[in-house]
C-alpha cells in the first residue's frame, strides 16, 4: 500500500504542479469556450483570480513532489478539487475524467495521512 501511496502522491503532484504553471506560462493550449464555462473561466482570467487558484495549485503540487508538509497540501487541495468537480459536472462535463482521476488519486493520499487530520473531526473542541 505504501508504493501505492507514493505514486498517488507523485501523480498528484505532477498534475497540480504542471496545471497550477499553466496558468502562469500558459503552455496548454485551451479552446475557446462558451456559454456559462466560458463565461466563468473569463470571470476567473478578467479578475486575476485564476493566478490565485494557479498559485495555490502550484505551492500544493510542489509540496507533494517534495514530499514536505503533505497534508498542508492535501488540504490546500481539498477546496480545489471540490470546485473542479463542481465546474465539470455543471458546466463542462467534458473534463470529468481527469476531475475524478486526480480526486481518486487525492483520496489515496488522505488515506494514508488521515491520522493527521483526525483532529479536525473532533465534535467538541475544548
Amino acid at each position: 500500500m505504501r508504493i501505492v501511496t507514493v505514486i498517488a502522491r507523485v501523480l498528484l503532484g505532477l498534475i497540480f504542479f504542471v496545471f497550477g504553471l499553466n496558468g502562469f506560462v500558459g503552455f496548454i493550449p485551451m479552446p475557446p469556450l462558451a456559454g456559462t464555462a466560458g463565461a466563468f473561466i473569463g470571470a476567473l482570467f478578467s479578475s486575476h483570480y485564476l493566478y490565485l487558484v494557479s498559485a495555490v495549485q502550484l505551492i500544493a503540487g510542489v509540496l507533494l513532489l517534495l514530499n514536505r508538509f503533505v497534508p498542508l497540501a492535501l488540504a490546500m487541495l481539498a477546496p480545489m478539487l471540490a470546485n473542479i468537480i463542481a465546474y465539470h459536472l455543471t458546466m463542462q462535463l467534458e473534463g470529468w475524467p481527469l476531475a475524478a482521476i486526480t480526486t481518486l488519486l487525492w483520496a489515496i493520499v488522505v488515506w494514508r495521512y488521515r491520522a493527521h487530520f483526525t483532529a479536525l473531526f473532533v465534535q467538541k473542541a475544548g
